[in-house]
């Protein structure tokens, strides 16, 4: 018997090649000098920086993905795409607020919205250091329909209001990352806030890489958001065949990542930044069909002297020295 995969499968399909054609597509890079004139990593050849280094940019032929900048050895800034501004800031040298103004992809269509979002995470640490929970404010802003005769649309003006909870759990045996929690509520004058949506994310490692990653959303009741309702999303995210080189998030810090993984709703098929190594194969898979299709994609790393990987899934990444 032939499987039918209905219209609602073929959409869900149609939106995962859009949300990893960002992704994957090939490209190369010129050779880079940073802001203060110092030799970047030289792509085009089979050499590359030696000792210390950080993370520069994240770049394709069209466009710089991240570009980061350092006070010292800490990075306190991260440029992306559309003039998108992230601000890191430190008590010592642990991050305890990121605050983020631009534009983020919040639909998953693999282009980012022409409405901005304003956002700032507080980040608390438990006695061992480690990143325990987060708690965020964000600002999702509209810009209203064009009034006729007018053809321009109006003022980017504030749609909605949400405050998020975060609460990391690690494993007691490997002390890896092992699960995070996520209350959602939409903050409304005049209405006492409640959270109303939730989503679980766990991880599974092969070694020290994340080799999967589950995450499910649903809805959230209760004085604190603490009673979680059947899950309506779930996807799957996999990471195969890691090599044995450096990944270049390495150079990152943890929360930062942590961030970076939250930022949107999809941004979990970046999961791969938390790992040492590079996979050179991975899968998103929406685990909600009723005939689950995961979509494959694969890459050859290119790496320097010192084995960082310099390119991978069609991005080029570009070092500083230290």
């Amino acid at each position: 018997m032939k499987k039918i995969i209905n219209y609602q499968e073929m959409k869900q399909i149609f939106y995962f090649i859009l949300l990893i054609a960002g992704f994957s597509s090939i490209h190369s890079c010129k050779n880079l000098l940073d802001e203060d004139g110092n030799p970047l990593l030289d792509l085009n050849q089979t050499g590359g920086l030696s000792g210390p280094r950080a993370l520069y940019r994240e770049i394709t032929a069209k466009d710089t993905l991240a570009e980061y900048q350092y006070s010292g050895l800490q990075v306190t800034r991260v440029l992306t795409d559309s003039a998108s501004i992230t601000d890191i800031m430190y008590s010592g040298d642990r991050i305890s607020q990121i605050t983020f103004r631009g534009f983020l992809d919040l639909d998953g269509n693999g282009k980012l919205d022409k409405d901005s979002v304003s956002y700032s995470q507080l980040f608390n640490y438990g006695n061992n250091s480690r990143l325990q929970s987060i708690s965020e404010t964000r600002y999702v802003f509209r810009r209203p329909l064009p009034v006729p005769p007018s053809t321009k649309p109006g003022p980017q003006t504030l749609l909605a209001t949400e405050k998020y909870i975060y609460a990391l759990k690690y494993s007691a045996a490997t002390t890896k990352l092992d699960s995070i929690i996520m209350r959602k509520g939409v903050d409304v004058p005049g209405v006492q806030f409640a959270f109303t949506e939730y989503s679980k994310t766990a991880y599974t490692y092969a070694g020290d890489n994340v080799s999967k990653v589950i995450r499910l959303y649903g809805p959230a009741s209760g004085p604190t958001g603490e009673i979680y309702g059947a899950p309506v999303e779930k996807y799957g995210y996999e990471y195969y065949v890691y090599d044995e080189q450096i990944s270049p998030f390495t150079l990152l810090p943890f929360t930062y990542k942590i961030s970076r993984l939250l930022s949107t709703k999809r941004n979990d098929k970046e999961s791969l930044i938390l790992s040492p190594n590079n996979p050179k194969r991975w899968s998103v898979t929406d685990l909600t069909a009723h005939i689950p299709m995961p979509i494959v994609m694969s890459t050859n790393y290119a790496y320097d002297i010192q084995t960082y990987m310099t390119k991978g899934y069609g991005v080029n990444y570009i070092y500083k020295p230290q």
